[in-house]
Order: structure tokens, then sequence, then C-alpha cells
């Protein structure tokens, strides 16, 4: 179990996983994963709707449907059928991160945006052929975060390097990163 307080988890990995139980050859678990599937389905449209509409108490008013999610997994968690077993314990393990939407509408319910920023990044290490230390995959990940933060805040992430490899040089304490600039 993490122990991140405001983790999240992606609905739509979960609701993959889940189609693939409903899509078994095992009549049973297809069943189980049928019926898993139309219940997060349901409550993912439930957490959409809430955006729009009052979503005070969204949690409150969906309890009967977690409870029987939760007891669907709590039932099926130690399933002879393995891939059932093992995303009824995730479920479980992860629940809170998974129903954290219900209590803010607002939380995004995939991880697709961070993924697409994360994209460039994982191409360029594919094409480099990675690191070859502990050191220069923490050198990687540094830069990769400071460009970002740059490109995000629409500073030069160019500017902001030469000015820490400056201060570095002259045995400063580095520079903070650039402000968010406002209106963009």
């Amino acid at each position: 179990m993490c122990s991140y307080l405001n983790r999240i988890r992606c609905l739509a990995h979960l609701l993959r996983k889940a189609r693939g139980l409903a899509e078994a050859t095992c009549r049973h678990t297809s069943q189980v994963g049928q019926q898993l599937l139309d219940l997060m389905s349901g409550l993912i449209q439930v957490i959409q709707a809430a955006r729009d509409g009052p979503s005070d108490d969204l949690a409150e008013r969906q309890a009967p449907a977690l409870a029987q999610l939760k007891a669907l997994c709590e039932r099926h968690q130690h399933s002879p059928f393995v891939k059932l077993g093992e995303f009824c314990r995730e479920m479980l393990n992860d629940w809170e991160a998974i129903i954290r939407p219900l209590f803010d509408p607002s939380l995004p319910l995939t991880n697709n945006a961070a993924e697409r920023l994360l994209r460039h990044w994982v191409i360029a290490r594919r094409l480099s052929f990675g690191t070859r230390s502990e050191q220069g995959t923490r050198a990687f990940a540094l830069l990769a975060s400071i460009i970002d933060t740059c490109r995000a805040r629409k500073a030069s992430a160019w500017e902001y390097l030469t000015a820490a490899l400056q201060a570095g040089r002259q045995g400063l304490p580095m520079p903070p990163l650039p402000a968010v600039s406002v209106g963009g």
C-alpha cells in the first residue's frame, strides 16, 4: 500500500483491466469482470456528471455502489482465476486512491495528461539508450524537470541553465526556478 495521501489512480487503466476480465473465456471470470466493469463505469459516469452539477455528498450518495464494488472485490480477491484475484487485490490495495474523485470530481480520472508530458522524455531515453549510472539517471531526470518547468512557466530553459552553470562555477547558490508567468 502506498503512503502518498493525495495519490489517485488512472481509472481508464482499471477499466481496461475490468474489460479484459469481462472478455475472458472463463464464464465465471467473464461474469464477475462484467459486474466490475458495470459498477466502475457507473461510478465514472456519476463523477463526470458531478463536474457539471452538484457534487456535494457524492461519495455518500454512491455508498451503495461502492459497497457493492468493494464486496465484489473482497469476495474474489483470492480467486483461483489468477487475473481476477490480482485485479480484486489491486482494487482493494488502492481503494482510497481509486475512489478519491468521488470526493473531488474535478480530479482527473486518467493519467493521460501526465503520460503526454513524459512521452518525449521516454522517447529521448530510448533513442539515447538511457544512462549508464545512477548519477547520469539523476542528471537526466533533473534536466528534464527543469526544462519542462521552464516550458510550463514560459521561460527560457537555456537562460536558466546558463545562469545555473555560471552560479555553480562561481560557487554561488543556484538561482531559483523562473516564476510562473502572469497572464500566460
